[in-house]
């Protein structure tokens, strides 16, 4: 029986997509993200929250046939050649536009999926026939605006979209790839601590305390740079407080989250 969406309330996702080769290997995490796909209802469409998208205020892909961007150097040839052909919804893109007008968002015929979304699709949706828009992550906001932009995404889930956001809930790539070049698998205090101490805030709804993290002395130390944690503001923004449930935990070198959360 197809799983369909529509008609019924959709959960919100959040996903630490890691590594861009897990779309072709298999290993634990592709395995895992397999893994995820009998959990979710089918949707009529997703709007997906990537790292990789930073833009000047808020931008959504608004083509008919989205590209699939290889956003990334230095991997070998077969996974340029990958391609996720998912069609774009340039209706969905308008809506998610109205929703969150008061950002100045708006909807281009530019960009496409990148690997935060379609690394993790070819797993979830692997006939690519889901329509797929992307929502950039505005530099100009504050975390607590990105918690508020995702709240007014929340309409979206009565309409049979899944909200997805992919980042990693921990992620210093300079500590990642000095542990893998050492062969150092082991995860360092902060990155335990902070990733431990987010999934808490997740569960208690404590939305004070996730707008404040990247403050906090881990959360400097876990996230030099903000990207590969907003998208988990979009999520818990969309999900309200709708109970969370974690189906991927884990690091990969070392200290790079692969945490999954799943609410509704």
């Amino acid at each position: 029986m197809e799983r369909q969406g529509a008609g019924r309330r959709m959960p919100v996702l959040f996903v630490g997509h890691g590594s861009p080769m897990n779309a072709i290997e298999d290993n634990r995490w592709s395995c895992a993200f397999r893994g995820l796909a009998p959990l979710l209802p089918r949707p009529r469409a997703i709007l997906a929250v990537s790292a990789h998208f930073v833009t000047e205020g808020s931008v959504l892909t608004g083509q008919e046939r989205p590209e699939t961007v290889h956003d990334f150097g230095g991997f070998p040839d077969a996974l340029f050649r990958v391609r996720y052909p998912a069609p774009g919804a340039p209706e969905l893109a308008r809506r998610a536009a109205a929703l969150v007008a008061g950002d100045g968002a708006r909807v281009v015929d530019a960009w496409g999926l990148d690997h935060g979304t379609w690394s993790v699709l070819v797993h979830l949706f692997p006939a690519a026939d889901v329509p797929v828009v992307q929502l950039s992550i505005s530099a100009e906001l504050d975390p607590a605006a990105h918690l508020a932009l995702g709240r007014a995404l929340a309409p979206l889930r009565d309409e049979g979209v899944l909200v997805m956001g992919s980042g990693n809930l921990v992620h210093d790539l300079r500590h990642a790839f000095d542990a893998w070049r050492r062969g150092d698998a082991t995860t360092p205090a902060w990155a335990a601590r902070f990733d431990a101490d987010a999934a808490a805030a997740l569960e208690r709804g404590d939305a004070r305390w996730l707008v404040e993290a990247l403050g906090t002395p881990d959360g400097r130390r876990a996230h030099p740079t903000p990207e590969h944690y907003l998208p988990l503001l979009y999520a818990a923004g969309a999900a309200g407080a709708d109970p969370v449930r974690f189906p991927i935990t884990g690091f990969d070198m070392g200290s790079l989250s692969m945490r999954a959360a799943l609410f509704g």
